[in-house]
């Protein structure tokens, strides 16, 4: 799918219908342009509370990852 927008002169787009509908992306959400060796790509920023829960079925790899972050935390603190 190929679609195109035009800026603005006050550096505005509109994205097209076909792209909101695709990914979601409704009025007051926050996008993301990320720069690649390709180009830009542009990224919907899911809000928190869609990524609520995110975290569940890997609950104890990030606890254990958090503990030994803040272990290694408090050492390089210490020297």
């Amino acid at each position: 799918m190929t679609e195109a927008s035009t800026v603005t002169s006050k550096s505005m787009i509109n994205l097209p219908a076909v792209i909101r509908r695709k990914y979601g992306i409704k009025q007051g959400d926050k996008v993301a342009f990320l720069e690649t060796d390709a180009g830009l790509i542009l990224v919907r920023v899911p809000p928190l509370r869609e990524m609520f829960g995110g975290g569940t079925a890997y609950h104890d790899v990030l606890v254990k990852s958090i503990r030994e972050l803040e272990k290694e935390h408090r050492r390089e603190a210490s020297e």
